[in-house]
């Protein structure tokens, strides 16, 4: 019995083991996700806040310039540098050369520019203030005034690129530029923010520009991040003790009752008094735990009634298995299978092929001499699938096959047809069928088309093409439905390609079709094949395509050559 219990320990040690990772997991999670949105929160409301900074550091300076001064002293800059824009200093003469051309602008009422931004910028706390002019064709912005005082002021003229974020600036001039917050290896975190100046008109004449520096406020989102790390760390930790002495107490020990009783079950249903040992379970938790040693409790029986009832389930289940399978027999043995069909007539030749997408099918396919001078040919599809649609299946196709006679036009025999069907059609099922007779001396090639798919017609010497004729309604649909008769020529060489739907709606694992012009292709690349040989061509490719899905619908073909007249 030792052994018993060492099992019952280690599962015991199992579950409590898978307990305590559940809910590591869950509280480490929830512990992540609350510092995630808490910290997420608090770095908006810190970004917000200096973006707004920015935006009202640069409305102020605006406020206190001399917009004549800004336009005039813009209107200077933008004159040097549209005679020399954006160029590419190689050294740092280059460079000296070319600032030194915006040095005479830099009077009196520029240096009043300049304190007036200095002052601002020093007020403010503000890491740079400054206003530049945008060139629209080099997509770059020039300085006009910077308000630094430190080595790292850049003088007028000095000119860096517009990037890609700040490009609506071209479509609408007045929007400035919107704050944002970069992180550069030169200037480490800046929040920035450009505000157009306007004259009295709304025409902008620059952009004051404001950098704040981010370093620190970074720094406290970091120092805010490791405290509340802190705090909920510790939570999780009184948490995960709390769920798994819970845990251990309500669920694992009860589970562990429900595991021994079960595996006795499994290793005997019954003990030596025919008392089922899940019966005896005795558990009183109250909650669901108990529900569940009552629900085995109930399967065990569901289990022995199961066990009692399967031989008899299967044996039914083979017993209709093999009644399928003769089904299946017995429908493919009343299609025309035998090939070549008429080994003896040198007019023309024939192959059609049936594959259903149950054990039986609804599609069918048929053909047959009306004598001795015309051919019948019929391809039709049931609605549905199975057992009902191949029982109707046999219906239409008799009633086809009988009411084609000499001298009957196709139009009357589908009239004929309709009516019967109509009559004895409770389940509403309907058939969709094309129905051909060629007449072998003459090469004339009657037809009439219920519903059904158009034909493919191959001229010699050129490809299958859709060959447009007129759908009448579907057979068993109405009664006295009148269905016209058309007519085309075949010369020797022509054929005449027949199917059902279930070859353009093959669909595979993704839900695309095989498609008329999947299959239009298959039939031109395979014209030099026999009849025999081109259906098997078509039936592959339709395989090919849908890989390992499973088949559609029923997959029917009729292939007819014209190959001379009869004499």
């Amino acid at each position: 019995m030792m052994w018993k219990e060492d099992i019952q320990m280690r599962r015991k040690r199992s579950l409590q083991r898978k307990s305590i990772l559940v809910i590591l997991a869950f509280t480490l999670a929830l512990a992540i996700a609350s510092t995630a949105v808490s910290y997420q929160m608090y770095a908006n409301s810190l970004d917000e806040h200096y973006k707004s900074l920015s935006e009202n550091v640069a409305k102020t300076a605006i406020s206190v310039l001399d917009t004549e001064a800004v336009n005039y002293y813009t209107q200077l800059v933008a004159g040097i540098y549209l005679e020399n824009p954006a160029p590419e200093l190689k050294d740092e003469e280059e460079e000296t050369a070319y600032l030194a051309q915006y040095e005479a602008l830099q009077d009196e009422g520029y240096d009043e520019l300049y304190q007036t931004l200095e002052k601002i910028r020093t007020a403010s706390e503000v890491l740079s203030l400054y206003i530049i002019y945008v060139d629209a064709d080099s997509q770059t912005c020039v300085y006009v005034v910077d308000g630094d005082d430190t080595e790292n002021a850049c003088p007028a003229g000095t000119w860096d690129i517009i990037y890609e974020q700040n490009y609506g600036i071209f479509e609408d001039p007045a929007q400035g530029f919107p704050a944002y917050i970069t992180n550069t290896e030169e200037y480490g975190w800046l929040c920035s923010t450009g505000v157009a100046i306007q004259d009295e008109d709304g025409s902008v004449l620059a952009y004051v520009m404001v950098d704040i520096s981010m370093d620190q406020v970074m720094q406290e989102r970091y120092d805010y991040l490791a405290r509340i790390s802190v705090v909920l760390l510790a939570v999780t930790v009184v948490l995960l003790l709390f769920f798994l002495k819970t845990v251990n107490y309500t669920v694992v020990k009860p589970i562990n009752q429900l595991a021994q009783a079960a595996s006795s079950y499994v290793s005997a249903r019954k003990d030596a008094t025919g008392h089922s040992l899940l019966a005896g379970l005795d558990i009183h938790t109250g909650d669901e735990v108990e529900n569940l040693a009552e629900a085995m409790k109930q399967m065990e029986q569901d289990i022995n009634d199961y066990i009692e009832n399967l031989t008899t389930v299967t044996a039914e289940k083979e017993r209709i298995g093999a009644e399928l399978d003769i089904a299946r027999h017995i429908q493919s043995s009343m299609l025309p299978c035998i090939f070549p069909a008429f080994p003896d007539r040198e007019e023309f030749d024939i192959y059609a092929t049936m594959d259903p997408a149950k054990e039986v099918g609804g599609d069918f396919y048929d053909f047959f001499m009306v004598d001795e001078r015309h051919l019948a040919v019929v391809v039709a599809d049931v609605s549905g699938k199975g057992i009902p649609a191949a029982l109707f299946m046999v219906i239409g196709k008799t009633l086809i096959k009988d009411h084609t006679q000499p001298g009957i036009s196709l139009g009357s025999v589908f009239v004929s047809v309709n009516n019967l069907l109509c009559d004895s059609n409770s389940e509403g099922m309907f058939i969709t069928a094309f129905e051909g007779v060629l007449d072998l001396m003459t090469g004339e090639f009657a037809y009439v088309n219920a519903g059904h798919e158009i034909p493919y017609l191959c001229r010699k010497g050129e490809t299958f093409e859709p060959y447009k004729v007129r759908a009448g309604f579907v057979l068993a649909g109405m009664e006295d439905i009148p269905y016209r008769e058309g007519k085309l020529t075949l010369e020797p060489g022509d054929r005449i390609f027949l199917y059902t739907d279930g070859v353009p709606e093959a669909t595979d694992a993704d839900n695309q079709m095989f498609g008329l012009e999947r299959m239009r292709d298959t039939l031109n690349q395979n014209l030099a094949l026999s009849p025999e040989q081109l259906l098997p061509a078509v039936k592959e490719a339709t395989e090919r395509f849908v890989d390992k899905a499973p088949q559609f619908d029923d997959l029917t073909m009729l292939c007819l050559e014209y190959r001379r007249p009869m004499r």
